[in-house]
């Protein structure tokens, strides 16, 4: 059976959220959050779109997309999920799907301002939903440019936070407080209880999962030492400097990477 095609007004804005396969924690290395900003940097070269939010996690990424030409989406989305699936099968170590099926994706009309302002505020909360950070700041989440009103060459302002205030620093300021009052929901594991039900009385060995837990350690290693294929890259060198450092805490910036 054919997928439904997906209802893509022009001039929306599209929440995306793509996932590694089987939920791994595949984007947890740094450098594979670093090429994953450089694939970000190389897809206007291809299709225009806006950028307004953008959070990469361990095992997932969140977007705030505004493609200029909305049939362009899933042409923005099949190149970032093909570039970025080769770059890390690659440095992993590893073959097949990296992306688990088709990426999640939903959009809303311009005239839609708190809608905006939710989907921004629960894009950058999600490290700390997580628990990952205390707070909204963290180095691949481009929150730092919202509330410190920097450029990291990457992403803009959507027009619902411009709305916010009469200069930039009020916009800032009150998105800042906005999101302080953000109080993330906790996530109801998925339960399900058929396939319990055929296990009944098997005895399960666990060494085959060592095992594998074994060997998996051993590819990890054998990953870091060899490195990225692009990092040598200046142009990707170039792209995670200003973003990280546009966006990472007030107290960190200009540290050295």
């Amino acid at each position: 059976m054919s997928r439904k095609p997906r209802h893509l007004p022009t001039g929306y804005s599209y929440h995306i959220t793509t996932r590694c396969n089987n939920r791994e924690f595949n984007l947890s290395r740094r450098d594979c959050r670093e090429v994953f900003l450089y694939a970000i940097k190389k897809a206007p070269d291809k299709y225009q779109f806006k950028l307004y939010a953008l959070c990469i996690m361990s095992n997932h990424v969140h977007y705030l997309i505004e493609p200029a030409q909305s049939e362009d989406l899933p042409k923005i989305m099949h190149f970032l999920n093909w570039y970025t699936a080769m770059c890390f099968n690659r440095m992993l170590k590893r073959t097949g799907h990296f992306w688990e099926k088709r990426y999640y994706c939903d959009g809303f009309a311009p005239s839609d301002r708190e809608r905006a302002l939710n989907t921004l505020r629960y894009i950058h909360g999600n490290p700390k939903a997580a628990k990952m950070r205390k707070g909204f700041f963290y180095d691949f989440s481009n929150y730092g440019s919202y509330e410190r009103l920097t450029d990291d060459g990457l992403t803009q302002w959507h027009p619902a936070f411009l709305q916010l205030g009469s200069t930039l620093e009020e916009c800032a300021q009150k998105y800042r407080g906005f999101c302080q009052k953000y109080k993330p929901k906790g996530k109801t594991p998925a339960r399900s209880h058929w396939g319990s039900r055929f296990l009944t009385g098997v005895h399960i060995n666990p060494s085959p999962e060592k095992k594998r837990s074994t060997r998996a350690n051993a590819t990890q290693k054998v990953a870091a030492e060899t490195g990225c294929q692009v990092s040598g890259n200046d142009l990707l060198t170039q792209v995670v400097r200003q973003f990280i450092e546009a966006n990472r805490a007030p107290k960190e910036a200009g540290k050295d990477f």
